[in-house]
């Protein structure tokens, strides 16, 4: 009985034990699943460290820059004032004025002071005008004369001036900005080389010019407060109206209502820009890349868990198999064997297949990459010259600022030039086009190149109507002119100017591109034949070509042209003689019917 209980007892604690243990294929699953959980704890701390904090930083840092910008034209602005009192104060004609004084009982004399006044702030204002007044004062700060004439607080400042003697706020030196009503006057005395004050001058600014300047900024509010933190331009509402100077120059900091705010404080006039933004407006990119991060980690994650598990049970269902063929092993079937137990190991035949499937992989990969690269040496050959990856580049980047600028019809106008040059740059390079085609392109060409130098550049193209239809080879009068620009106008002042002249006259067609360059340097040309020469060798013998000039070469379009008219070709190239500028390029072909 005591051996029964003691049978029982170990046959329980195997049972258990049994059950304490973990499968080959959980403990495969949990193996990959804690390497998974890992991977995506890296790439997590990743995200945050390398994407989103850098991005969450510049958002920041770009409204610093945004309130940055918007201070620095107020200062701009102001100092305008300051220049354009400056351009006042340079008339000895002023002084003059001011001290024979403005107590005068003749009319017709007071009239013609105030009228010189006029044309010496007239000649300081210029044709454009971003102020709203400008008045001269006498020294007791009593109007004298203003430019436009407006009426209200700007008649006398003699309580200002009165006021600063007090607190000593100004000490009449250089100038101030003072609110003078309902707008911000630029204040300063009228004096010469020796400090003898003969009056004051105030410039009224224009309010609305002020606002738009703090318009366009993008997201959030924007305002302006002087050294006392009254507003310049406009009314704070309550919920900004926390807003105080701040003890440093420039900043970011969040306010009690979440939002972020930007400062600049200008140290000419002591003005602080704020630019007020809402907090789901900055943060709103950052919140969208980590959103998006986490829900792709959690679709990562859930579909890796199930393909672990799916592919660790697959990979162990052979040794399950093995398993089960042991576990039916017994007394009553000892003679149960495997038949060629190598070739029923699902394993080692997965294996096998698999290394053979690679072999067979490679080798197609290999037959693949030997006709691929094949064709790709052949196309290259003939379209290596054909496209500018840097002009491509450059137009697109040019049509990039275009469109932050809001130029969409210089957009539109420069995509459809582009579509069009690459429709005819890649379409059957082999088929020969009229000389009316390889104008257009070169139309389109300079279209995009002028977006880049704009008036700098200048270029015509005359083409008689009976040489439209002369064939040529594909893209071979664009290297001349992307010769002109590459290198004839590195060290000479613009204007640049391309003149394209096409003739057709006696049974011959002519091309002629001229420049205002630099011309060809010192013995250049003579290098540019002399390889023209060794090609037309070295196509005879059947040798390689020597390498090409320019993003398609001279050599490679002269040796293109010569391999359809043969002897019937004529090229020159030369510098302008008599002090003329530039050099000039000539293509002469003969008219046949047949080209080979």
């Amino acid at each position: 009985m005591a051996i029964a209980k003691g049978g029982q007892a170990n046959v329980m604690k195997l049972f258990f034990l049994r059950r304490s243990q973990l499968s080959l294929q959980n403990r495969v699953f949990l193996t990959f699943v804690a390497l998974l959980l890992f991977i995506l704890g890296c790439f997590i701390v990743y995200v945050n460290l390398v994407v989103i904090k850098p991005l969450k930083e510049k958002t920041v840092e770009a409204k610093l820059a945004a309130v940055t910008k918007v201070s620095q034209q107020l200062d701009d602005y102001v100092d305008s004032q300051n220049q354009m009192s400056q351009r006042i104060l340079s008339s000895k004609d002023v002084f003059t004025i001011l001290e024979r004084g403005y107590q005068t009982d003749a009319n017709l004399e007071r009239l013609n002071q105030s009228r010189r006044l006029k044309d010496l702030m007239f000649q300081a204002i210029g044709p454009r005008m971003n102020i709203k007044d400008m008045v001269i004062y006498d020294k007791a700060g009593r109007k004298i004369v203003s430019y436009i004439g407006l009426q209200g607080d700007a008649a006398s400042i003699e309580g200002y001036l009165k006021k600063s003697l007090i607190d000593g706020s100004w000490s009449g030196s250089g100038y101030v900005l003072e609110r003078q009503g309902g707008a911000v006057s630029f204040i300063r005395s009228i004096n010469n080389q020796n400090g003898t004050v003969f009056g004051y001058l105030s410039i009224l600014l224009d309010n609305a010019y002020l606002q738009r300047i703090t318009q366009g900024v993008g997201s959030g509010q924007v305002y302006i407060l002087d050294q006392s933190g009254q507003p310049v331009v406009g009314d704070i509402p309550k919920e900004h109206a926390e807003l105080t100077t701040p003890h440093s120059v420039d900043g970011v900091h969040v306010d009690d209502h979440g939002n972020y705010v930007a400062y600049a404080r200008s140290e000419s006039t002591g003005w602080t820009t704020y630019l007020v933004t809402p907090k789901q407006d900055v943060l709103g990119p950052v919140n969208s890349v980590k959103y998006l991060s986490i829900l792709l980690i959690t679709a990562l994650m859930l579909l890796s868990f199930v393909y672990i598990y799916f592919s660790s049970r697959s990979l162990l269902l052979p040794i399950r198999k093995l398993r089960s063929q042991i576990w039916r092993i017994s007394y009553s079937n000892m003679n149960l064997k495997w038949d060629n137990p190598t070739q029923n190991n699902d394993l080692i035949l997965l294996n096998e297949a698999f290394q053979d499937l690679m072999e067979r992989l490679q080798a197609s990969i290999e037959r693949e990459k030997i006709a691929l690269h094949e064709e790709v040496k052949a196309r290259n050959s003939a379209l290596q010259a054909q496209i500018a990856p840097h002009f491509i580049h450059n137009v697109l980047y040019l049509i990039s600022i275009a469109a932050q600028e809001g130029k969409t019809d210089v957009v539109t106008d420069m995509c459809k030039h582009l579509s069009d040059s690459l429709r005819y740059i890649v379409s059957s390079p082999y088929v020969h086009v009229t000389l009316a085609d390889e104008l257009e392109h070169t139309r389109h060409y300079l279209s995009l190149v002028q977006q880049k130098y704009e008036d700098d550049l200048e270029w015509e193209i005359h083409a008689d109507e009976s040489a439209r239809n002369v064939q040529l080879p594909r893209l071979v009068l664009q290297p001349f002119v992307e010769n002109c620009i590459e290198h004839a106008f590195i060290h000479c002042d613009p204007p640049w100017r391309i003149e394209i002249t096409v003739k057709q006259f006696n049974g011959l067609w002519a091309v002629e591109i001229k420049d205002n360059g630099d011309g060809f340097p010192p013995g250049k040309i003579d290098e540019i034949m002399d390889n023209l020469r060794k090609s037309e060798a070295a196509a005879v013998e059947g040798g390689e070509r020597p390498a090409s000039i320019g993003n398609m070469g001279i050599v490679n379009s002269v040796g293109r042209l010569k391999l359809m008219y043969q002897n019937r070709l004529f090229f020159n190239l030369f510098n302008h003689a008599d002090g003329e500028k530039g050099a000039t390029v000539q293509i002469i072909g003969s008219l046949t019917k047949d080209f080979y």
